[in-house]
């Protein structure tokens, strides 16, 4: 009988989950109701699936409304009905447009109208129109009553809030949503105070004897619902069923694409490969997957016809048949990846494919799909409250000062001394966090259907203006919609680009197959890379931790990088397993350590859990759970189903079995520790194998054309470090980096030989439209002179003084000071100068500047200024001369367990916790050399000696070594001071027009 109830998903108004909500209404007494969220359709499967489970019979709807002004209520009768109301709401969401007072009944044929009773006026009411009454309203129905059928009204209770601090919670999300202050929100901006969820009697008591026949009917209403959703069924699969509409020949296509692509991938392909092929085949068409096969292959047939470099990844890497139709580049014969991990005859949804595209190729390819096939949408995902934000969020509501909202969110108070208001604001965030704030876009997850996704709920456009669904990939999933993930990353931006650059630039060399991989693990440079982790810029193995990683395992081979790949992970340290790894990998007399049966089940890592397919291994060989209850236990520790009913199932049977096994319970305590600690965070071993197909690309591009590969990265907008420390590493390898240039640089970084001429976007507070301006009129000739460049275009004082500051008018051979003074008397106080066409070049007339002269230590704040770095060695800024006693990083290896003093540049810095809670850091430097010195910094030494921003740092502790890796343990640490800015030092002779505004601005550039 309830037909207008809301959750927390009528999003800055509802306060209830769906779960919490649909146990408080069965509790009440309540048989059946309706959930009809205010705009929103993203409660509804997950309510329907969980109705069952609290003995609630569930109809689906909406509450229209514009804003908070309810306009009606649909509920639909059956599936049809939920398709005509989600199309309904779609495409008002996507027009952006207010619903009418009269819903379009004709098209909500298979729905129920519910009007409310103040909002109605007098309009004959069709079939599946009624008017909906509160129990306030029922003193004025008696003044109407005969002038509305007895049949066409019902009861509507607006069932939001469970109690008064729900109501103020509600209060304080429509003051967020309006953005004033609580005081100042309107009541035609909030809901009423009486709209609660009261028990099944008070609500009969609350409409009285004379009126109950309104709850009755609105109870009629809701029988009528046949919605059905098979949630049940593990077999259960919307996706686009065929790919040719024809199953048959869906089959028969996926097998002539193996079949044409087996020479090309094994040239000598014995029976290993064919009866695992055969194998797939089978289990791919029993479990109906071959239409999902096709897709993808479709898509990547399109991409590879474009020229765009892809990875496939994620547990696909598994599939010899994903490998023959070029799905992915890892071969799993070579790897013995575990096919049960991406197929099983126990699994219930389709493989997972993670395709990974440059990001400048991403939009294009989903273009394309969209295109290609008919119902697609993006996978939709909710932006939730966090805390700190929430704190943010109700000081402003409660009109706090910035100086407290910011105290509160940092933590930084005693809460003994906060004042009723401060203390309000902490109590309803904490009742607030978790609460869906707003709708969003899956990262990367598209559906391809196999009808209209409005079958399944409503859809938003945002800004990508693609359809988007309203709800989850988890509720996806188990109304059986799989998404296809389509990524993009920047490390493939590199290696294409690169590729072209080396083209360029070497243009007598052989072209490249970047896809040889058997080269490419052969190869001795590569080796080399690896074993001494000088991979700067390389996809994945870059990092401070990766780099320290591969020297402490010495790694210089494929499949060793395949499990570094997954040891780096958060889970495996978190375990403590990466030092077990590490101990057994380098002295295997330490492999004896693991229990006999994981070494029996994982010989490969030596008896440790590195992979994410370790944990269906354990769970089935070591705890004897079945193949379908380890994927369960899998993906419950990947977080997708922790909270759910039969992960709880599986991870009691797993001790269940493992007692009866006659294991003790210290041993399978801790192999369910090391599982659960590392399994939410760790790799299959298809994803690592991925990542280590597309890190040898990146060696191979680094170890034969370095400056080439960082000039790609560089234009790529980096990796894990800045731009500076991508220069560096190219002049590391020889490239002389030059500064932009108006007649020399692209908007991009460029090359020639070894010289890198870095691009205009570079530099700061240049205008996107005077870049492109001037590179499209360089054309017609290069510049000859700042008058020249004033005259060909449209350019502002501002702008121009940039230029000259970062050198970019060099060309002229005139000195930055007279260049300043130059366009000072050109410009003068235009706004703008004017492009001019002369019919002759005459000659301008010069002048004579007294002698100017511009130091080299002035061009490197320049380059601070608008590039954020310098070209020059950093060092030279030091304002004092090297303290003594100062070890380079190369003499470190020397000094075991010495108390060592080093000066270095910071590169890098990484904020961690103890497991204690407290602050504690990772501190990357370079020195004099250029070589890297690393530090760690515990919670009393990162308190005492805080890093104060980018620099240079005098560094003193303890040297301590693990593996052959050397790190700093930081007991005492100093900025060093830089020389005063000589452009803007009161000693500073020649000194230019804008130079006097700017001294006190200068003292803040290297904060």
């Amino acid at each position: 009988m309830l037909v207008n109830t809301h959750s927390y998903y009528s999003l800055r108004y509802g306060t209830v989950s769906p779960k919490d909500l649909l146990k408080l209404i069965s509790e009440l007494g309540y048989k059946r109701m309706a959930i009809t969220d205010i705009n929103n359709t993203s409660a509804c499967l997950d309510m329907a699936r969980l109705a069952k489970k609290n003995k609630l019979e569930m109809s689906l709807g909406v509450d229209f409304r514009n804003s908070i002004h309810q306009k009606y209520v649909v509920i639909a009768k059956d599936n049809q009905g939920f398709y005509q109301l989600n199309k309904h709401l779609s495409e008002h969401l996507h027009a952006k447009k207010a619903f009418d007072d009269r819903a379009p009944y004709h098209e909500l044929s298979n729905c129920s109208i519910i009007y409310p009773f103040d909002n109605y006026s007098k309009f004959s009411l069709e079939a599946n129109e009624y008017i909906g009454l509160e129990p306030k309203q029922l003193i004025k129905l008696q003044r109407k009553q005969q002038k509305i059928s007895k049949s066409k009204l019902l009861a509507m209770p607006h069932f939001s809030f469970r109690n008064k601090k729900d109501f103020n919670t509600h209060r304080l999300l429509r003051a967020i949503n309006e953005n004033c202050l609580l005081s100042k929100l309107e009541p035609n901006q909030q809901a009423d105070s009486e709209d609660l969820i009261i028990s099944k009697e008070e609500l009969y008591a609350a409409y009285g004897t004379d009126f109950s026949f309104l709850l009755e009917q609105a109870d009629q209403l809701l029988q009528t619902n046949q919605i059905h959703f098979d949630f049940d069924n593990p077999n259960k699969n919307h996706n686009q069923s065929s790919y040719t509409n024809n199953k048959e020949l869906d089959f028969r296509l996926m097998k002539k694409i193996c079949k044409d692509n087996l020479y090309y991938r094994y040239p000598r392909a014995g029976k290993r490969v064919l009866d695992r092929l055969e194998k797939e085949l089978g289990i791919i068409y029993q479990k109906n997957f071959v239409s999902y096969f096709l897709i993808n292959w479709r898509i990547l047939k399109y991409a590879r016809s474009k020229g765009y470099f892809y990875v496939g990844r994620g547990s696909g890497a598994n599939s010899i048949v994903a490998y023959l139709m070029r799905i992915t580049d890892v071969d799993p014969i070579e790897l013995d990846l575990y096919f049960e991990r991406f197929i099983n005859l126990y699994r219930q949804n389709p493989p997972d494919f993670d395709i990974d595209f440059s990001w400048t190729d991403r939009d294009d390819v989903t273009r394309y799909i969209f295109e290609r096939f008919p119902y697609a949408a993006l996978q939709g995902t909710y932006v939730s409250f966090q805390y700190r934000a929430v704190i943010r969020e109700l000081g402003k509501v409660f009109g706090l000062p910035k100086e407290d909202i910011d105290l509160l969110s940092k933590g930084h108070f005693n809460a003994q001394q906060l004042d009723q208001m401060h203390k309000l604001v902490l109590k309803y965030s904490v009742y607030i966090q978790g609460f869906p704030n707003y709708l969003s876009v899956h990262s990367s997850g598209i559906l391809i259907a196999d009808r209209d996704l409005n079958y399944f709920g409503a859809s938003f456009l945002p800004p990508k203006n693609y359809p988007t669904v309203q709800f989850d990939m988890v509720v996806a999933e188990d109304v059986g919609l799989y998404k296809f993930d389509i990524l993009s990353q920047r490390g493939l931006g590199k290696i294409k680009d690169s590729l072209k650059i080396i083209a360029h630039n070497h243009p007598k060399d052989p072209s490249i197959d970047i896809h040889d991989l058997r080269r490419f693990k052969k190869d001795s440079k590569i080796k080399e890379l690896l074993r001494t982790a000088k991979a700067i810029g390389c996809f994945y193995v870059e990092s401070p931790a990766m780099r320290m990683l591969l020297k402490k395992l010495q790694v210089d081979n494929y499949l060793g990088l395949v499990a570094a790949s997954s040891v780096i992970r958060p889970g495996v340290s978190k375990s403590g397993m990466m030092k077990e790894y590490i101990q057994r990998y380098r002295f295997p007399e330490k492999r004896k350590d693991a229990h006999p049966i994981m070494l029996e089940i994982m010989p490969e890592t030596f008896g440790v859990m590195v992979y994410q397919e370790d944990v269906i291994k354990v769970a089935h060989y070591f705890a004897g759970l079945s193949l379908a209850e380890a994927d369960v236990l899998r993906r419950g520790m990947s977080g997708k189903f922790r909270s759910r009913e039969e992960f709880e199932k599986v991870r009691l049977k797993f001790f269940d079995n493992c007692e009866q096994k006659g294991y003790n319970k210290e041993l399978s305590a801790e192999i369910w520790r090391q599982t659960e600690s590392f399994a939410g965070y760790a790799f299959a071993k298809g994803h690592s194998a991925s990542y280590a197909v597309e890190s040898y690309q990146s060696l191979f591009l680094k170890a034969y054309y370095p400056i080439e590969y960082m000039l790609a990265t560089l234009n790529n907008s980096g990796g894990f470090y800045s731009r500076e420390h991508y220069a560096h590493e190219a002049r590391q390898h020889g490239a002389i980096i030059e500064a932009p240039c108006v007649n020399r640089s692209d908007g991009l970084c460029i090359i020639n030989g070894k010289i890198i001429f870095l691009g205009l976007a570079f530099i700061k507070g240049l205008e996107s439209n005077l870049i492109n301006s001037i590179l499209n009129e360089r054309e017609n000739g290069p510049y000859k002179s700042i008058r020249d460049l004033i005259k060909r275009l449209s350019i502002s004082l501002e702008q121009i003084i940039i230029l000259i500051r970062i050198g970019a008018l060099r060309f002229t051979e005139k000195d930055k000071k007279e260049l300043l003074w130059e366009a000072h008397f050109l410009l003068g106080h235009k706004k703008k100068s004017k492009p001019t066409k002369e019919l002759f070049n005459s000659e301008p007339k010069n002048y004579t500047f007294p002698p100017l002269y511009t130091a080299q230590l002035e061009d490197a704040f320049d380059e601070i200024e608008h590039l954020g770095f310098p070209l020059s060695n950093p060092f030279s800024l030091l304002a004092n001369e090297l303290p003594k006693g100062i070890s380079l990083a190369k003499d470190l290896s020397s000094r075991k367990l010495w108390t060592v003093k080093c000066l270095g540049y910071l590169v890098a810095l990484k904020t961690t916790k103890t497991t204690k809670g407290k602050r504690m850091l990772f501190g990357t430097f370079i020195d004099q050399e250029g070589a890297y010195i690393d530090t760690v910094h515990f919670p009393p030494s990162a308190a005492k000696y805080p890093f104060k921003g980018k620099g240079i740092y005098t560094i003193i502790g303890k040297l301590t070594e693990e593996f052959d890796c050397y790190i700093i343990e930081v007991s005492e640490m100093h900025k060093e001071d830089i020389i005063e800015d000589p452009r803007y030092s009161d000693n500073s002779s020649n000194q230019t027009p804008e130079i006097s505004s700017k001294r006190e601005k200068s003292k803040e550039i290297l904060k």
